[in-house]
């Protein structure tokens, strides 16, 4: 059964195919140009015979210097019978479009990553009739974005950024920086990032946490499905308890008399105060911050 990670780790190419380029410069190789525009292609590589084969992402990119089909797999953990399926892929797409092809396999761990950048010699001991060589992408170079400046300059590679570093001790970070970042795009864009996002950290827990958290606290701008579906699921309790899950998750400990005080608050404005506070506070005291001092006077 395909996971929604892994729908995430490609499906993010073909929203905006310009991202390969982008990604791709983190690697110690020839840049590769910004696309002039892309095609999606039919991702069924099936031919007239029993064994159905099936790239994730495929793109044909128009650059400046030479047009190229580009196909994108997303590899959630090393499997020996791959490499041979992408060396199909690649002679196939080779003979069908007679453009050069490029396979880039995005990872969400380092130790697939590692795996999946070893070249594959296809032949005998005495000579390889076939090297493959794919472009990886994984934890290990894509940068973290952890400020919404950088998130701001590139959302879509932010958003990869973020599904790849979903494990990280500050996704928390990483992950308020692409939610505020997500405001510079058009709603339409960004909700569709917002739940392409979501697909990359729905296996772990604490991410997703986060990430759902983050995505109710603005009713004014998010309106993605995600956002409709976590609004729905309740008011005042259910944000006291996202913020005892934000709390919790960044190891704020809390006293308690303010566990009792965020349990025993029914005002939903209030509660969504302090929630996005408890995002970046480094104590229970700054969540209430100023609450304290309004109540003394």
């Amino acid at each position: 059964m395909v996971s929604s990670l892994h729908e995430a780790m490609h499906s993010i190419f073909g929203e905006d195919p310009g991202l390969f380029a982008r990604a791709t410069r983190t690697l110690d190789i020839p840049p590769f140009e910004t696309p002039i525009s892309a095609t999606p292609l039919p991702t069924d590589l099936t031919e007239n015979q029993p064994v159905e084969r099936r790239v994730d992402t495929l793109l044909r990119i128009e650059a400046p210097s030479g047009d190229y089909v580009l196909a994108v797999e997303a590899q959630n953990q090393p499997d020996p019978r791959k490499p041979s399926s992408w060396a199909y892929y690649l002679a196939h797409l080779q003979a069908k479009y007679q453009l050069p092809p490029v396979l880039l396999v995005v990872c969400p761990d380092q130790r697939t990553a590692d795996w999946a950048a070893q070249e594959v010699k296809i032949g005998p001991p005495q000579w390889s009739s076939l090297r493959l060589t794919p472009l990886v992408l994984g934890p290990g170079n894509v940068p973290v974005v952890r400020t919404v400046e950088e998130a701001a300059r590139d959302v879509p590679l932010s958003v990869l950024s973020a599904v790849l570093h979903r494990t990280d001790r500050d996704v928390d970070v990483i992950l308020e920086a692409l939610v505020a970042a997500l405001k510079v795009l058009d709603r339409e864009t960004a909700e569709k990032l917002i739940d392409l996002t979501g697909q990359g950290l729905d296996d772990n827990t604490n991410a997703i946490k986060i990430w759902r958290r983050l995505v109710a606290a603005d009713t004014s701008f998010f309106k993605s499905s995600l956002s409709q579906e976590i609004r729905a699921e309740g008011k005042a309790e259910d944000r006291a308890a996202a913020i005892f899950d934000v709390l919790e998750v960044r190891g704020i400990p809390v006293p308690e008399a303010d566990r009792y005080r965020i349990a025993s608050c029914d005002d939903f404005d209030t509660l969504m105060r302090w929630f996005r506070r408890a995002v970046t506070a480094k104590s229970t005291a700054e969540v209430f911050d100023d609450d304290l001092a309004d109540t003394e006077h």
